[in-house]
């Protein structure tokens, strides 16, 4: 027989022991979270700059791809053009050959020994049946030709759609590393949010404060290296406050290289579009052989560079927040200059 007792409750003072312990485990859970130490100022904005650093790093890697992408849209152009002259030039052959051939069967029906026993003008004949071999020896040349055209037609083919690939494979780097530029961005600007307001403007005023001390650079008595050095350098400093922007080349916003190469434009050179590529683009210089308009490089891997302004300053683009400014060159880890 079943039983109906109902079941025992706990007691009063088994509940209000059950109840301090969650209160307590509450309790301590909270001041853990509290004890969690926030980070300082300092601290975010060490991180935060190592970030925009490695965002550059992948900025200067877009640039490159970038560029390479223009090169090879530029040459898969070209040699699709030089396809379709290649191909109509082809057709014309064809078609030109097709005419003899049509003029041979026409003319041709009768053989030729039956031709000159019938004719009442053996002179004539001759004569018209040298034409026919002149005609035929044409046709034959007309033939090699096809067939080259043929084969050069089919090489040209084969490097467009070369180039084609090429282009596609630059075009995926292109966008991870568009995408890695993102994501640092984005992280770094998560890791500002942690911040209060109060801390963010003081960042941003220290920000602006280098800005404005840029007006105040004392770049001594350099000589400018060459005249095309000094008219890149005048335009460099026309740029003065312009806001550092990723993969921008001007005139509005730049990015380090960007920069360089558009100032050296201004001055009717032409220099690479990444840092890397400048690095290699000219004489390598010594600090103590750097002249005003010669470009600095930093970092071992050489993924930024500016120009040396003199007196132990550098002109440059230096990251999200700040303004194309004079810096002191050792803020930066000096690897070479280069004499443009």
């Amino acid at each position: 027989m079943a039983s109906h007792r109902r079941p025992k409750q706990p007691s009063r003072a088994r509940v209000t022991v059950l109840t301090a312990t969650a209160a307590a485990a509450v309790a301590l859970t909270s001041q853990a979270a509290q004890a969690a130490p926030q980070p300082s100022k300092s601290d975010v904005k060490e991180k935060v700059d190592k970030l925009y650093e490695d965002a550059e790093k992948a900025t200067e890697k877009y640039n490159g791809a970038k560029e390479a992408q223009a090169k090879l849209e530029k040459q898969v152009d070209a040699l699709q053009d030089k396809v379709a002259r290649g191909q109509d030039e082809l057709n014309d052959l064809r078609d030109s050959l097709g005419s003899m051939a049509s003029a041979q069967y026409r003319t041709g029906g009768i053989d030729p020994a039956v031709q000159l026993f019938l004719s009442s003008d053996p002179d004539s004949y001759l004569e018209k049946a040298s034409t026919l071999d002149q005609v035929s020896a044409k046709q034959a040349e007309s033939l090699q030709q096809i067939q080259e055209k043929q084969r050069a037609l089919a090489q040209q083919r084969q490097e467009a759609q070369s180039k084609v690939q090429d282009l596609d494979e630059t075009r995926k780097e292109l966008r991870a590393k568009k995408d890695e530029v993102r994501g640092k961005l984005a992280e770094a600007q998560k890791l500002l949010n942690t911040l209060t307001a109060q801390e963010r403007a003081s960042i941003a005023a220290d920000e602006s404060r280098a800005n404005r001390a840029s007006s105040r650079a004392d770049l001594g008595n350099s000589v400018p290296a060459s005249q095309r050095a000094s008219a890149a350098f005048a335009a460099a400093q026309s740029k003065i406050g312009t806001p550092y922007v990723y993969g921008a080349s001007g005139p509005s916003s730049f990015d380090c290289s960007g920069l360089t190469s558009w100032a050296y434009a201004q001055a009717g050179v032409s220099i690479p579009r990444t840092s890397q590529a400048q690095a290699n683009a000219g004489t390598r210089l010594g600090m103590s052989q750097l002249q005003q308009g010669d470009l600095v490089i930093f970092y071992g891997d050489q993924h930024h560079v500016g120009f040396y302004a003199g007196n132990g300053q550098v002109l440059h683009a230096p990251k999200p927040g700040a303004s194309v400014r004079y810096e002191s060159i050792n803020n930066m880890p000096f690897q070479f200059g280069v004499r443009i």
